[in-house]
């Protein structure tokens, strides 16, 4: 055997198997040979390897379907995805993506989650979240407030959601695989709230809308808070805006039903900045964690500038936890405003108040005479602050 024929015989892989065992794989297989053949060679760099994947992944996706569909009854939020169209991409993170799209003729956003897709989430992991996810999705069918996200039906599994063909420039998956879970809700034009604020954060707002747009926030947590909901991530980026300017709580991910003790509720769930210090600390809590970023969120409606926003996250952690840092009240912020303020990033979580409280203590604020960074009569701009602050 000469060197060249030594060298292509290393590419070789030999099939000794019979044509019926064996015909259907060898029909798919790209390569030489002739198929009635017991013997037959295929050169391993012709094979296409990455082809076989697919397929191999569609038919498990084909097989976790049907068992979706077969081992259990249909439950009521479901969502019928030939009323749904996705049109285009809107945002795409670490567990999901978002888009717009229709249900049914309504405008809707669609939440599509997929705990698994990082490659590091383990298959009881990612079981796990998804038995949590069902039931938060039961609880939130149920919620009916002006001042929450509407929910609109949701789905276990997403096998037949055809994804828009064309996307924006954002990274997205071309391809679903079954167990992705699907949220679909109402659809909210206005923005965030934070997008809002930073739009306003020189000319600032007026103190009648600081104390209408704490107002609906209030009240939706209320709401919240009387199902025996904990949000987990109250912060203005997770608040929409109508075209009214009335606030709605969004963004459920991390949102849970209270446990009746709150060493069950454990764990750095929420973003830096809004932390509760018990949140921080890995101590237990319950819903005042949500109080005490609530805090954080009206004195950045009030000031339209980002808390702590010249220090780095670990710098922030530790000093909430070790130094009871807190934003800076400017010096015109009116007292009824800033007390609020004050009671409801208190260290103790027994010291803040109830969102109910909350509610009352705004209705009674009067904002009749201004009082805010813009001083009635005068023109738009607060000097409270050396330099703007935010982005």
């Amino acid at each position: 055997m000469d060197a060249k024929t030594s060298e292509e015989s290393n590419y070789l892989i030999r099939a000794k198997q019979s044509d019926n065992e064996n015909g259907d794989l060898m029909s798919k297989l790209k390569g030489k040979g002739s198929l009635s053949s017991k013997e037959v060679f295929y050169r391993a760099d012709k094979i296409d390897l990455k082809s076989l994947d697919l397929q191999l992944e569609k038919e498990l996706n084909k097989v976790w379907s049907k068992r979706l569909d077969t081992n259990r009854p249909k439950e009521e939020w479901e969502i019928d995805f030939s009323k749904l169209e996705l049109k285009h991409l809107v945002a795409h993170g670490t567990y999901g993506s978002v888009y717009r799209g229709t249900y049914d003729n309504q405008d809707v956003a669609v939440k599509l989650l997929d705990w698994g897709e990082d490659g590091m989430a383990t298959a009881a992991d990612s079981a796990s979240l998804r038995a949590a996810f069902q039931q938060e999705v039961v609880v939130w069918q149920k919620l009916h407030h002006p001042n929450v996200t509407k929910f609109v039906g949701a789905s276990m599994g997403t096998s037949n959601l055809k994804l828009p063909e064309k996307n924006s420039s954002q990274k997205a998956p071309r391809s679903l695989s079954s167990r992705v879970c699907c949220v679909v809700v109402e659809y909210i034009p206005g923005g965030t709230l934070k997008q809002f604020l930073i739009r306003n954060r020189r000319k600032k707002l007026a103190f009648k809308v600081v104390i209408q747009l704490a107002l609906d926030l209030a009240r939706g947590l209320s709401y919240l808070h009387s199902k025996k909901i904990v949000h987990r991530d109250v912060k203005t980026e997770n608040m929409l805006l109508d075209y009214e300017k009335t606030v709605k709580i969004a963004d459920f991910g991390v949102a849970r039903v209270e446990a009746q003790n709150p060493s069950d509720m454990t764990g750095a769930t929420g973003t830096y900045g809004y932390m509760a210090p018990e949140v921080l600390d890995g101590q237990p809590y319950d819903h005042k964690c949500d109080v005490y970023s609530y805090g954080i969120c009206i004195w950045e409606i009030y000031c339209c500038a980002m808390p702590y926003a010249e220090l780095s996250f670990s710098e922030v952690s530790s000093a909430i936890v070790a130094r009871n840092l807190r934003p800076q009240i400017p010096r015109c912020c009116p007292n009824s405003l800033a007390n609020i303020m004050k009671r409801c990033w208190d260290a103790i979580p027994e010291q803040r108040p109830e969102m109910d409280e909350v509610v009352r203590m705004l209705e009674a604020v009067d904002t009749s005479k201004g009082g805010g960074m813009i001083p009635e009569g005068e023109t738009p701009g607060c000097l409270c602050f050396g330099r703007a602050r935010g982005p």
